[in-house]
Parts: structure tokens; sequence; C-alpha cells
């Protein structure tokens, strides 16, 4: 399948790319993009029903908190970045619910594990940035695919862009889920992401 076969073509996916094709910087916009490609595919494969709009949205938009304009003093990134999605949605025209859920799904992409039948959309975005940030099971996406995605969306140095956010938000918000990565040792795992050797 084609990689823009993954990509809704809806007014809100439009929208949403150019929300953050404005305020992340390339290494951030093309790990968005991959992060929605791993997640689409991922479920398409396992046969995982969910919104498509919604995950491209929130794919587009999960780490936007990390952006400084949009960065919290006080709540985590991935709260920040929730906040962000509903008044998106708001713009979109979308209900409250739809909205809300966006905002959920894109906080839940933090989680250790979410699970497929409460969130299937949280569910992919999770497993979407746990391989592009820190490698988490490669095998589960064919290396064909894998080495398609990172030729059309090239990881441009994230590795040490996203560790050196992560360490910026650990660093004023020591108790969020950043702040517990970066104590647990996140920056090894993330500079030792095997898609750093297949492409650069």
């Amino acid at each position: 399948m084609p990689l823009d076969d993954l990509v809704p073509d809806t007014a809100a996916a439009t929208s949403a790319f150019e929300v953050a094709q404005a305020f992340h910087s390339a290494a951030l916009l093309n790990h968005c993009l991959r992060v929605h490609l791993w997640a689409a595919e991922c479920g398409r494969e396992r046969g995982i029903a969910f919104d498509a709009e919604l995950l491209y949205v929130a794919a587009m938009l999960h780490d936007i908190g990390l952006v400084p304009v949009f960065d919290s003093a006080t709540v985590p990134f991935e709260e920040a970045g929730g906040a962000v999605a509903w008044v998106f949605g708001a713009g979109a025209g979308w209900d409250v619910g739809r909205r809300r859920r966006t905002a959920e799904v894109i906080v839940a992409h933090m989680a250790r594990e979410v699970d497929v039948e409460a969130d299937p959309e949280g569910h992919l975005l999770e497993l979407g940035t746990g391989l592009d940030v820190s490698g988490r099971r490669p095998e589960d996406w064919p290396a064909d695919f894998r080495a398609e995605v990172l030729d059309a969306h090239p990881r441009l140095g994230l590795a040490e862009e996203f560790l050196g956010c992560f360490t910026e938000q650990a660093r004023r918000k020591p108790s969020s889920l950043a702040g517990q990565f970066v104590a647990e040792g996140f920056a090894g795992r993330v500079r030792d992401n095997p898609l750093d050797r297949i492409r650069r």
C-alpha cells in the first residue's frame, strides 16, 4: 500500500499537518509523520478498527507541547499538547466529545501500555511513538515498510533533539512522565534506537 493511502483526505487532517509544519522543527515534523505511518499501518495490519482522522490529528499534534510557544510551565507536555488539540478540534468544528477524545489520545501516548479495546487510537499512537523514539519492537513492522518510511521522512538527528526536549521537561517538571523516563535511563534507549542504524 502506498504511504499516501494511509493519510486521511479530510480538511481537518490537512489543517493538522499545516499546524505541525508551522510550529515543529524539521526533525519533529518528520517524527510526527513517521509516528502516524507506524500507527496506521499497525492498525491496518492487525485489523484494529480506529478513527483514521482522529489518529492522524493526534499524531500531528502529540508533541506540540514540546514546542517552546506551546510549552507549559506547569503541566506535562502531553497534557499541554492535548489542550492544543482540543482547541484545534473546536476550530475544525468538532463536537466536544471528539475534541476530548483527541486530547485523551495524545495524553495516552506517554503511557507504558494502552489497552487496545478501551482506546484503539491511543494504543496505536503509543506503539508508534515507542518505535520511533526508543526503537521498541521494530520487528512488528516489515523491514521494507520501515525502510520506505525512513526514506520518505528521514530522522534528521531526532534523537539528540528529542533528548534535549525531554531533559528540559524533566528539569522543570521532574514528577512528569518525561521526568520519570529520563530518570530511568531514557537517553540510552533513544540513542540506541535501531532505526538510526537503518537510515539517517
